[in-house]
């Protein structure tokens, strides 16, 4: 039997499921820790992973968007430590290391992928990638810029690649290497041997099996969801998601659900919260999972939303690192934000008002304002620049204090 949710649910369902609306305690809130971490990273399956630091690094956003103000230093000790590992889950992402042999299958893939393209890269280096083995079998873990020398250094531009970072690549990829955790957010690379201990190195998941569990893990990170939504969350293709979904049908886990004006069919995973209503306030990244997939963002909050990084700046609408800010279960309004170390300040470059703000909403709006600027460690005042129809009344409620 197929049931039918409201869209304003279904909007709740996927925040409960993405940690929003819950009431930690108080000492909870104020010392988010280790442990409140691996359950956050367990409850999302993963955190991307982006370099752009304008504002702050994309993984560390998520956890400041659910959990509030804590010590970077010691999610970094989380996420570079022996119990989670990285690979290319959704995009680069942190994931816990029991989840890495779910994505042997891909591994394959890629090796796959090389032999049958001879021109590629992977295919057509051999000498050098037998060459990157050795200095890791010989001298343990190491970054790209432990191994490059005049020779082969990186040129051009910042996002150019060496041929030894391109090497290392190429080995992680297709599973021959393994991240060894990062310093001041270099990777650094390993034979999986010297790392991942013998659980995860002797794990073999059939591709069948491991959709299924990837697609489960995705259901109770969505809470609700269409086929592209849970098969996005992986990066999974149609054609393996939908079987998988299928055997969770079939298992109980998932149930068939309609949402009026979704248009497709969806799936609500069984033990999703159903909450009446919700009550949250977060800046979320741009490669946060509420608002990664923008067709899914457009649906759930009508929302259309583009990340302007890689536009030319006079063909940006809204700012370079624009951050929607979700208010309960809405986004009313988003902000582009930079954090200016060198001078101490948080720089409001824009804001913009959605079509749903409310007067309410401001205050709230400038707190998670003041409230980035205090976890980034910015003492200065915070700057709202003269750009986007929220700046004014926002500057206004900055200055109210």
């Amino acid at each position: 039997m197929v049931e039918t949710i409201s869209p304003a649910l279904a909007r709740r369902v996927a925040l409960a499921a993405q940690g929003f609306g819950q009431r930690p305690s108080a000492r909870a809130a104020a010392e988010p820790g280790t442990r409140q971490f691996t359950l956050l990273l367990k409850r999302l399956g993963l955190l991307q992973i982006d370099s752009v630091n304008v504002y702050e690094r994309s993984h560390y956003q998520p956890v400041f968007a659910r959990l509030g103000g804590y010590d970077k230093a010691l999610l970094d000790r989380l996420t570079y430590g022996k119990n989670v590992t990285e690979y290319w889950a959704h995009e680069a992402s942190f994931i816990p290391v029991e989840t890495l042999p779910l994505m042997n299958w891909r591994k394959g893939d890629y090796r796959d992928y090389y032999a049958s393209h001879p021109d590629s890269w992977g295919a057509s280096n051999p000498e050098t990638l037998a060459w990157l083995l050795a200095e890791l079998a010989e001298k343990g873990p190491l970054r790209a810029s432990d191994i490059e020398h005049e020779s082969n250094r990186r040129q051009g531009p910042w996002w150019g690649w060496s041929d030894v970072k391109r090497g290392l690549e190429t080995l992680f990829r297709q599973g021959d290497v393994v991240s060894a955790g990062r310093m001041r957010f270099e990777r650094a690379y390993a034979l999986p041997e010297q790392v991942l201990p013998a659980s995860v190195l002797d794990a073999e998941v059939a591709r069948g099996d491991a959709m299924m569990q990837l697609m489960s893990i995705s259901a109770r990170a969505l809470g609700v969801g269409t086929l592209s939504d849970l098969a996005d969350y992986f990066r999974l293709k149609n054609v393996d998601a939908l079987p998988a979904i299928e055997n969770l049908v079939d298992t109980g886990e998932l149930v068939p659900v309609t949402v009026p004006g979704w248009k497709k069919n969806a799936w609500l995973h069984r033990d999703a919260r159903l909450p009446r209503r919700l009550e949250a306030a977060a800046l979320l990244s741009p490669f946060d999972p509420v608002v990664w997939e923008r067709a899914r963002a457009l649906r759930l909050f009508d929302f259309h939303y583009r990340i302007e990084i890689y536009t030319p700046q006079p063909k940006r609408v809204y700012g370079y690192y624009v951050l929607p800010v979700l208010i309960d279960d809405r986004i009313p309004a988003r902000l582009d934000l930079k954090s200016d170390r060198q001078s101490g300040v948080l720089r409001v470059q824009a804001a913009w008002a959605e079509p749903g703000l409310v007067a309410d909403d401001i205050p709230r709006i400038a707190q998670l304002v003041r409230d980035a600027a205090a976890w980034q460690g910015l003492p200065g005042d915070i700057l709202v620049a003269d750009r986007g129809t929220l700046a004014t009344p926002l500057r206004a409620e900055l200055a109210r204090g």
